[in-house]
């Protein structure tokens, strides 16, 4: 599956595979796993690297120096320079620290007063009143179709109330991150396109940031910053619109799906970005992840034009209110009970002791995979234990070596299980 459910993930699955910088890489595990290893890896990686940095920083002052390559071993030693240099490897998402653009809010953000909204005869939003304070972190949740997008196009002014007032502070500077990307100019450059936002913004500590800075930290290297926004993919424009708002520095940050069509990555940035902002936030958002991660308080919608307040999180709510949440419309109390209800208990089947003849052959073939993996085992520990200055053959070999014994242990694990199903001793 591919998926950015975070929750779903960590619940679900069992390996995960991670395509990174045209890399794949695998993991035994759920998410959390997942987490761990990965920042295994990279701190495994960055050694290795600093290694080969020092080595690189050697070669280019002797390079800088004029050498001629007239020698024998000159020229040797400036093609292990040009390696050097093409091996060199990109680190930069640890390098950078997120850096918050804000602008000064008053007490006084948004007050709503008996707020009323229906198309046609349905009622979307029934005399609501609520005051939202600086700081205030409010996720929304409820099932498709029951106004939760409209609240927010109500307050960005996209929309207007049939009754009741909605009342912005005087200081209050709006970033609306809707489902709806903006009309984006294609024949831009991406780097264009946020500099038309803004050239620089200042950070929380009052240091300046950039525009490529920024587009930096949000995953657009030197390369792709100069691409043409129609060239870019789905995710990618999602990303550069993301960008763009909050390029603007604004200080209430009105978010309608947020998480659609973002990669983990992003979101994690994002969710980094929001720790140290310092204005009110309103999100409409199915995440569970991501609400649990930034919100203080929830709004849920029931359809019908009422909305139910609670402090605490996503996870705080369902607690409270384990019938409701991020279901779909149509779906009634009867089917959400069902989900809570616990299945028939089936009787085992027993079966007769001995193997089918599929399970024979994929025995013989198991036996065989065995013989040869081992071997192989073999090898890749005798070299790592001969290997000790190359340190990028014995991260490959490290890795390898993982792979394998993973690899093994299943293989003996089925192995197991055929050999109780040979003598009779499993009922599966």
């Amino acid at each position: 599956m591919v998926t950015h459910d975070r929750y779903f993930l960590d619940r679900v699955v069992t390996k995960t595979i991670e395509l990174d910088q045209g890399n794949l890489y695998e993991y035994t595990g759920n998410y959390s796993d997942f987490l761990e290893q990965k920042a295994n890896r990279r701190e495994a990686q960055t050694a290795i690297e600093e290694k080969r940095q020092n080595l690189y920083r050697r070669e280019l002052a002797w390079i800088r120096r004029g050498a001629r390559a007239r020698t024998t071993k000159q020229k040797a030693r400036i093609q292990r320079f040009e390696e050097i240099k093409e091996r060199a490897t990109d680190l930069s998402e640890n390098q950078m620290e997120i850096s918050v653009g804000f602008s000064r809010l008053g007490k006084k953000v948004i007050e709503i007063e008996h707020l009323s909204k229906s198309f046609g005869t349905q009622k979307i939003i029934a005399d609501f009143s609520m005051i939202l304070g600086p700081s205030e972190r409010i996720g929304i949740i409820g099932k498709n179709g029951y106004g939760k997008s409209t609240l927010l196009n109500l307050l960005s002014g996209k929309l207007q109330p049939d009754s009741g007032t909605i009342t912005l502070g005087d200081t209050v500077k709006l970033g609306y991150f809707s489902q709806e990307s903006e009309d984006m100019d294609l024949s831009l450059r991406a780097i264009d396109y946020i500099r038309e936002k803004a050239e620089v913004m200042e950070n929380s500590r009052g240091d300046t940031v950039t525009a490529a800075q920024m587009m930096e930290l949000f995953l657009f290297d030197k390369n792709s910053q100069w691409v043409y926004i129609s060239e870019l993919s789905g995710g990618e424009r999602r990303r550069l619109y993301l960008l763009g708002i909050l390029m603007m520095a604004p200080n209430v940050l009105l978010f309608d799906e947020p998480t659609n069509d973002l990669d983990i990555d992003t979101l994690t940035i994002l969710e980094a970005y929001l720790d140290d902002f310092q204005g009110s936030m309103l999100t409409v958002s199915h995440d569970r992840y991501f609400l649990d991660r930034t919100c203080e308080q929830i709004f849920s919608f029931d359809g019908q034009g009422h909305i139910t307040t609670q402090t605490g999180n996503y996870s705080d709510y369902i607690k409270k209110h384990p019938l409701t949440g991020l279901g779909t419309k149509d779906e009634t109390p009867d089917q959400a009970l069902k989900k809570f209800e616990q299945p028939p208990i089936e009787k085992p089947k027993i079966r007769k002791p001995g193997l089918t003849y599929k399970e024979k052959r994929e025995q013989e073939a198991l036996l065989l995979d065995l013989e040869g993996k081992d071997q192989r085992l073999d090898f890749v520990t005798q070299k790592l234990s001969e290997i000790t200055k190359d340190y990028t053959v014995l991260q490959e070999l490290a890795e390898e070596k993982a792979v394998l014994e993973d690899e093994l242990l299943a293989i003996m694990d089925r192995l197991e299980t055929l050999e109780n199903l040979e003598k009779g001793n499993s009922s599966n």
